[in-house]
C-alpha cells in the first residue's frame, strides 16, 4: 500500500527443490557472495534502489550504495536468470498519465548498478507488488490504489512490454476504513507456473487466473479463489518449499492463513488461521511479509507495531504452525523482511527507523538472534538477494 498513515525464455537457475537440496543435505549454497538489493520510498533520505555486498557464509554486509534514481521503488523483482532487476514505482500520476509505472532495468554483473531499459504503465494507482514468473517471460503488477492487476510480457532484452492483461476488481469486506474497495496487494505464482494469484486486501480474496508462459495470463478462474476469514486483509504469501502448502499474511487480523494445495485440482482448501501477535498484546499492529525457510522447518511474518518477526515451527506433513514467539527487529515498522539464500540468516527493513538489521537463524529452533551490524537506507521496504556471478 502506499504511504503508512492509517497502517492498513528458459530458467537458468536451479529449481528451487535443487536448490533446497543443495542447501540442506549439511551444508549451506557453495557460492556465498550476493548482492543485497534495496527497494525504498524516496524523499529525504532516499533517491532509489540501493544495493549492498552481502556474505552468506559470515553474513558480513558492505556499505550501501545508490544504484538506480527512480521514484517509490516500493517493490522490486529479479528475474530467474538475475540479469534485471524490475521495480514498482507506486505513484498515483506517471507524466500527463494517472496511475503508478513498472521500470526495468539491467543487471550490471561486474558491479551491481542497473541500467534503466524503459518504463511501462501499471494501468493503476499506487502499485505496490511485481513478480516474475519461473520462465522469465512475463512480469505481474498489483495495483492497491485502484484495487487491479496487470501482466506485462518481458523482452529477450529484459525490457518490458506494455500490457496484455487487466483485470479490475471489485467488492468489498467488513472492515468499513480499510475494506470499502478492493486493495489488490501482491501477486504469486503455483509451483507449477500454471496459476497467477492476487492478494486482494479489500475483499479478502485471493484471485486466482489461468496462466502459461507462452501465453501469460488468460482468464480469471473464480472456481480457484482462495478465501480468508472476514476482516482479514490478506497481503502477502508464500509456498512451502514441497507446494503442498500456502502461507498466507493477514495485514489487518494479524494472522496467517494455512491453506493446503491440491497439485492435481490446482484448489486452496483452508487448514487453521494462527496469530502473529503474543497473546497479552493490546496495542495496535499490523502485518506485512511472511516467508518460509529453504528447509520447509520454519514460517515468519513481521509484524509493524509490535515492531517483531514472528518465530513458527511448520508440520510438514500437515502445514499447520506452532508458535515460537516473537523477536523485536531493532526498530520501527518492518514492512519487510528476506531470508538469505544459504537460510542462515534474516534481514528486515524497518521503514520507520530508515534501517536494516540482521538475525542469525537457528537451524534446529528457527528462533533468531540480532547480530551487531545494520546498514542505514532511507525507509527500505523491499529485500532482495542477487548471486555474484
Amino acid at each position: 500500500m502506499a504511504v503508512l498513515a492509517s497502517p492498513r525464455g528458459v530458467n537458468l537457475l536451479p529449481s528451487r527443490a535443487t536448490l533446497v537440496a543443495l542447501a540442506f543435505v549439511g551444508t549451506s549454497l557453495v557460492a556465498e557472495q550476493y548482492r543485497l538489493y534495496i527497494g525504498t520510498y524516496t524523499g529525504p533520505k532516499s533517491d532509489g534502489i540501493y544495493a549492498a555486498t552481502f556474505d552468506s557464509e559470515t553474513g558480513a554486509l558492505g556499505d550501501p550504495k545508490l544504484v538506480a534514481k527512480t521514484a517509490n521503488p516500493t517493490f522490486i523483482a529479479i528475474d530467474p536468470a538475475q540479469g534485471h532487476l524490475y521495480a514498482a514505482n507506486e505513484v498515483g500520476q506517471w507524466g500527463k498519465q494517472k496511475g503508478g509505472y513498472l521500470t526495468a532495468f539491467a543487471i550490471d554483473p561486474a558491479n551491481g548498478d542497473l541500467k534503466e531499459l524503459n518504463q511501462q504503465s501499471s494501468v493503476g494507482s499506487g502499485p505496490c507488488h511485481i513478480i516474475v514468473d519461473e520462465a522469465g517471460k512475463y512480469a505481474l503488477a498489483a495495483n492497491y490504489g485502484s484495487g487491479s492487476f496487470v501482466a506485462l510480457p518481458i523482452n529477450k532484452d529484459g525490457s518490458l512490454q506494455a500490457n496484455t492483461f487487466f483485470s479490475q476488481f471489485k467488492g468489498s469486506s467488513v472492515n468499513k476504513s480499510r475494506q470499502g474497495e478492493p486493495h489488490a496487494h501482491s501477486t504469486f505464482f503455483s509451483p507449477d507456473n500454471k496459476l497467477a494469484f492476487v492478494c486482494d486486501l479489500g475483499t479478502d480474496k485471493i484471485h486466482a487466473f489461468d496462466f502459461d508462459s507462452t501465453n501469460g495470463v488468460r482468464s480469471a478462474h473464480e472456481a480457484l479463489d482462495g478465501i480468508v476469514p472476514a476482516g482479514s486483509g490478506p497481503r502477502h504469501s508464500a509456498f512451502s518449499p514441497d507446494g503442498h502448502h500456502l502461507y498466507v499474511i493477514n495485514e489487518l487480523l494479524s494472522t496467517i492463513t494455512v491453506f493446503g494445495y491440491d497439485a492435481t485440482s490446482q484448489k486452496l482448501s483452508e487448514i487453521e488461521n494462527v496469530k502473529t501477535l503474543p497473546a497479552d498484546f493490546t496495542g495496535e499492529s499490523w502485518t506485512a511479509e511472511v516467508r518460509v525457510h529453504p528447509s520447509g522447518k520454519f514460517v515468519y511474518g513481521s509484524n509493524r507495531g509490535h515492531d517483531s518477526i514472528a518465530v513458527f515451527t511448520r508440520d510438514a506433513v500437515t502445514g499447520k504452525l506452532t508458535p515460537v514467539g516473537q523477536t523485536k527487529t531493532g526498530g520501527k515498522t518492518p514492512r519487510n523482511f528476506n531470508l538469505d539464500p544459504s537460510g542462515k540468516f534474516l534481514l528486515a527493513g524497518n521503514q520507520g527507523t530508515d534501517n536494516i538489521t540482521e538475525f542469525r537463524i537457528d537451524e534446529n529452533t528457527g528462533t533468531l538472534t540480532k547480530m551487531d551490524r545494520e546498514l542505514k537506507v532511507g525507509a527500505p521496504v523491499c529485500l532482495r538477494f542477487v548471486l555474484v556471478k
